[in-house]
């Protein structure tokens, strides 16, 4: 059985190929864990103020996600390998600060 099932559907028309050798995950999950990773860095070296509008600013950062996800999902238009790398990278980054946010927003009613 195969474990990356559950995480993404890697589909071999959606994903990214290096010398005939699929990647485990989707295009667009290649680009959520890849803004995940390059945002945390970016955090370790420089210091993030989570606010309410960091807030706003990750779920706007979360839409073009959704808008590429859904209209494809619905066969309103196709999309690209490049487009579910690029929108999931930037919902990856979204979808950081806004988990980060929540985190520190629980841990403080604590």
């Amino acid at each position: 059985m195969n474990p990356t099932k559950y995480i993404c559907h890697r589909k071999p028309e959606r994903s990214f190929f290096i010398k005939g050798h699929q990647f485990p995950v989707c295009a667009r999950c290649t680009g959520f864990y890849t803004g995940l990773a390059v945002f945390l860095v970016y955090n370790y070296f420089y210091g993030v103020e989570y606010s309410l509008n960091l807030f706003i600013l990750s779920i706007i950062l979360l839409i073009p996600t959704a808008v590429d996800g859904f209209t494809q999902l619905f066969e309103l238009r196709t999309s690209n390998n490049n487009l579910r790398f690029a929108t999931g990278f930037i919902g990856g980054i979204g979808l950081i600060i806004f988990l980060k946010i929540i985190v520190f927003w629980c841990l403080k009613l604590l």
